[in-house]
């Protein structure tokens, strides 16, 4: 009995730990797509680049945040 006690708590503890780092990293790729997204609006609203936002773009600066957007930035000027 004590011994699933055990397992069970350890259980609990695993997933509060992935949930929390889940959580963690969904925040930072949260908020490194809102300042790619951002900078890219506001690039193309002051008229100094043109980059069209389908889904490859978004992926790059999902993923690259504001490096993403930048590169995205210079393969449009190509």
């Amino acid at each position: 009995m004590l011994e699933l006690l055990v397992l069970l708590f350890l259980l609990i503890a695993v997933g509060w730990i992935l949930i929390k780092l889940t959580l963690t990293v969904l925040k930072w790729l949260a908020l490194n797509t809102i300042a790619g997204l951002l900078i890219i609006g506001l690039l193309n609203f002051l008229g100094i680049t043109h980059v069209q936002l389908n889904l490859l773009n978004l992926l790059i600066v999902a993923i690259g945040g504001i490096p993403g957007a930048f590169i995205v930035i210079l393969l449009s000027l190509l």
